[in-house]
């Protein structure tokens, strides 16, 4: 597991709290100074059902979410330019075009009010609590063209640096649970921005990120997010239920409402899970590509008029750092993610292997560096990807795996490289084995998800195969 520390907190957005330089700490990443959390002013959000989609497909998607912000209790009303006769209307500009952009999602486990405290799952005791019950680093390129969602498993255990709140200094910690990190800085600090600030520090700290944004939903926010786009198509691999939700779904394509979603988000037992948190982070991966496919499907990013209009409909669904809370900022961004095409959303879940000191925990491995390094570099996550920032070549432009042998420079004969299925999107190795050309994990036939070869921990789930396989779901056009 990486235990370099880093995390440049600077930004003209973030106002730092760091009042002495000689408060304690841990080493940062490449840089022996203290560093500390970036203080954030969290911004309540009224969510448009593109809004929804972005950000479910962002928070269980990406950040775009479009519409009026509400700030101190002030709704700032947005007015469109209305289409004219010739059909045209006025669309948004990006003022980040050009840039990647980058943040951490946080989906909040709170028992707080009647509407997350039915979808919890948990007891009378649990009431007050306040875990991280999802953590995604979301990373949009530059050029719009790709995505790329990396999970960390909320049950690794991890060495943080000290943070700075409003209230004074959280010593750093050492073998952790992950998840403990924003619920320990929300009972020290000063609840929700103490809580979502840390976690980004801690996040910076561990991967060698520059993350200045998160973006939180809980349970409820999920719900209604989902509920807003008319719920999501989900291919449900083998009867699941589960007492605990009382979840009770068939095997096959299922098509969800905000409540049976959420509960497949969350689910941990009963049929069709093993129990861990690292499985359930797979199944929240495909929520979200599912979710931008139903984005995409309905050209909800090109309908500008509908964006600003149906943003008033959803209030207080989603919490924002300063950094998101802008208009022009996140609906720019919803739009110029309308070209995305759904194979060039990359998501897994970090590498971990079963801790030593505890084999219901993990820790992250050897290979866990090699995937924050493409997203330090602003590469998509595929083994098949160029050094650029650009995604790797569509399976109609890769090699036909039936090519003939080419000949190398040393004069020995290889093989060209297998080409994945246009359909599934998976190389078929000799013996039968599936394998997932963007992580190198195998993949299971019978459910899709994709396990990494060396520890058969969980690392994602093959969307593509599952529905056009399994569940035999026509593929996005």
């Amino acid at each position: 597991m990486h235990n370099a520390y880093a995390g440049r907190q600077e930004g003209n957005s973030v106002t730092s709290h760091r009042s002495d330089d000689r408060l304690p700490d841990l080493h940062g990443w490449r840089d022996t100074r203290p560093r500390h959390s970036p203080g954030y002013r969290v911004r309540r959000t009224a969510l448009s059902m593109a809004a929804t989609v972005i950000v479910t497909a962002l928070v269980f998607l990406t950040a775009a979410i479009a519409p009026a912000v509400i700030d101190l209790g002030h709704q700032y009303n947005v007015i469109p330019v209305l289409p004219q006769p010739s059909g045209k209307s006025a669309e948004p500009i990006d003022p980040n075009a050009g840039k990647p952009i980058s943040f951490l999602l946080l989906g909040q486990d709170t028992r707080d009010g009647s509407g997350n405290e039915a979808l919890s799952g948990g007891t009378a005791a649990d009431a007050g609590s306040h875990n991280a019950d999802t953590s995604m680093v979301v990373q949009i390129s530059a050029d719009r063209s790709y995505i790329n969602l990396v999970s960390i498993p909320r049950d690794s255990l991890v060495d943080v640096p000290s943070c700075q709140t409003p209230k004074g200094t959280i010593p750093a910690q050492y073998g952790v649970m992950f998840n403990s990190i924003f619920s320990t800085a929300w009972d020290a600090g000063d609840g929700l921005p103490s809580a979502a600030s840390c976690t980004l520090n801690a996040v910076n700290a561990l991967t060698g990120l520059d993350l200045q944004q998160f973006v939180i939903v809980d349970f409820q926010g999920l719900k209604d997010m989902i509920d807003a786009v008319g719920g999501v198509d989900v291919c449900v691999p083998v009867d699941t239920q589960d007492s605990f939700t009382e979840l009770d779904l068939k095997k096959g394509l299922q098509h969800l409402d905000g409540l049976h979603a959420t509960m497949y988000a969350r689910m941990r037992h009963g049929t069709g899970t093993d129990g861990t948190d690292v499985m359930r982070t797979t199944r929240q991966q495909y929520l979200v590509k599912q979710l931008m496919n139903e984005a995409l499907s309905k050209n909800l990013f090109t309908q500008t008029g509908q964006l600003y209009q149906l943003a008033k409909a959803a209030l207080g669904s989603l919490n924002f750092s300063s950094g998101l809370g802008s208009i022009s900022t996140l609906v720019g961004l919803a739009i110029s993610l309308r070209n995305l095409d759904p194979s060039h959303f990359y998501a897994q879940t970090i590498p971990v292997a079963e801790a030593p000191s505890d084999p219901n925990r993990r820790v992250w491995t050897a290979d866990a560096d090699a995937v924050w390094a493409k997203l330090r570099n602003h590469q998509p996550l595929t083994l098949a990807a160029a050094s650029s920032s650009t995604p790797s070549a569509t399976p109609s432009e890769s090699p036909s795996a039936t090519d003939e042998q080419t000949t190398a420079t040393d004069g020995t004969t290889q093989s060209p490289a297998p080409t994945p299925d246009p359909k599934t999107g998976l190389i078929t190795e000799s013996d039968g084995t599936l394998i997932d050309p963007n992580t190198g994990g195998i993949v299971n036939p019978e459910d899709g998800t994709i396990t990494d070869p060396n520890t058969s921990e969980y690392l994602g789930i093959a969307d593509r195969y599952l529905n056009s396989t399994v569940c035999a779901v026509p593929a996005q056009k």
